[in-house]
């Protein structure tokens, strides 16, 4: 008696596409199976070794027109087995109809939600002037640099003729619905500090630990001041403002030994309301108030800014926006606190939209225990269906002649 949805989204589920081994193979089977199933055009582009996109295609009346893409991961992040109440990988559902399993909100659910919402159109027969495109991609949760960073470099990525994706959001534990327009660029920064070294019975000045604990007070007030900024201000959340926090520390050879070099790294993540030049000068001056032989360098460090637009007069998030109005659905306009493929998206010059249709759930992705009810699965499907219909037949914009 389970909806057919309901038990295709199980299924996907106990595909075991964890880091760090992800079995990418058995989901990309699984999801081409699926799209032949749907009559829908498959096309796998190889990334690098062993790092497939799945590309599958709902053709448009009007191919010439810019595409809706609609894009997901499928690789999950590991799980600590002994915190969950159900096997992560057997989508257990409970008598509440809770959903247990990693990957239920991030991001599974989306997919398979996509996929239900063009079945459930094209037995409605309908079609639509705009071709709609779905890409399954590896590697997001390490970072998307061996999936969607490689695929929008590629020849066929350009032939899909992007004009706006939809990718990845969050769930919210109220009414209200998260829409993503936007990122915080991820800044990891590792900071050296090289100093005199000697032995540990000794006042040796000049060490490394003391330029160290500069460093660290200088990045952990600031941390102090952005967090209490983020208190003192209900209008703001956690995109609005920016984040850090020290995640490795290294040094040191012998407890009777003053090293000659220690070395911290940080995690940080800016609002593009941040002007990234002036906050790199402002790490140089923490760097350079902590003394001599403190140097930092970048192990990741993304530049780009980009936004996209939510205002009416744009015809993209006109007919986004529409259907939720419609739908009598709360829209609360956020920039996403960390970081999803999207990025690389609005970097190649596409607007993306970060929208997973889960409200009045707990946000659990990442976290043990993660579940989605079937219920809120199957309106997202609904929401889906109309959002596509809408984007779908978007009349033809100037740039398109």
């Amino acid at each position: 008696s389970e909806n057919p949805s309901v038990t295709l989204f199980r299924e996907y589920l106990r595909i075991d596409t964890v880091h760090p081994k992800p079995d990418y193979d058995a989901a990309v089977r699984f999801l081409e199976r699926v799209g032949t199933d749907l009559g829908l055009a498959c096309q796998k582009v190889e990334v690098c070794q062993g790092r497939v996109v799945l590309i599958l295609t709902w053709q448009g009346t009007n191919p010439r027109l810019r595409s809706i893409l609609l894009n997901s991961h499928t690789d999950v992040v590991p799980v600590f087995e002994e915190h969950w109440t159900y096997p992560p990988f057997e989508a257990i559902k409970d008598s509440q109809g809770n959903i247990y399993a990693r990957g239920a909100q991030d991001m599974k659910c989306v997919s398979i939600q996509y996929l239900e919402a063009i079945r459930r159109l094209k037995t409605e027969g309908k079609s639509f002037a705009r071709t709609i495109h779905l890409t399954f991609v590896p590697d997001e949760e390490v970072g998307g640099h061996k999936g969607m960073e490689m695929f929008v470099q590629r020849p066929e990525f350009k032939a899909l003729n992007v004009g706006f994706a939809m990718d990845e959001g969050l769930a919210s534990p109220s009414d209200t619905f998260s829409v993503f327009y936007g990122e915080r660029s991820p800044w990891w920064i590792k900071v050296k500090c090289m100093g005199s070294p000697g032995h540990g019975s000794r006042f040796i000045s000049n060490t490394a630990a003391e330029k160290m604990h500069k460093v660290i007070n200088s990045f952990l007030a600031f941390r102090e001041s952005e967090k209490q900024r983020l208190k003192s201000d209900s209008s703001l959340t956690l995109g609005d403002v920016t984040s850090l926090n020290m995640t490795m520390l290294e040094g040191g050879v012998s407890f009777n030994v003053v090293p000659s070099e220690m070395a911290a790294s940080f995690d940080i993540r800016i609002p593009p309301t941040v002007d990234l030049k002036a906050f790199e000068e402002q790490v140089a001056t923490w760097c350079r108030g902590a003394g001599d032989g403190v140097t930092y360098e970048f192990h990741q460090k993304c530049m780009d800014q980009h936004i996209t637009s939510t205002e009416e007069s744009d015809p993209w998030w006109k007919a986004f926006s529409g259907v939720c109005r419609d739908m009598k659905l709360q829209l609360k306009l956020e920039i996403f606190p960390a970081a999803t493929d999207s990025r690389y998206i609005r970097a190649a010059g596409h607007p993306a939209i970060g929208f997973s249709p889960m409200n009045r759930t707990p946000v659990l992705l990442h976290d043990h225990n993660e579940f989605l009810n079937e219920q809120v699965f199957l309106r997202g499907i609904e929401i889906y269906a109309r959002l596509l219909s809408s984007l779908a037949s978007v009349p033809p914009l100037p740039a398109e002649g």
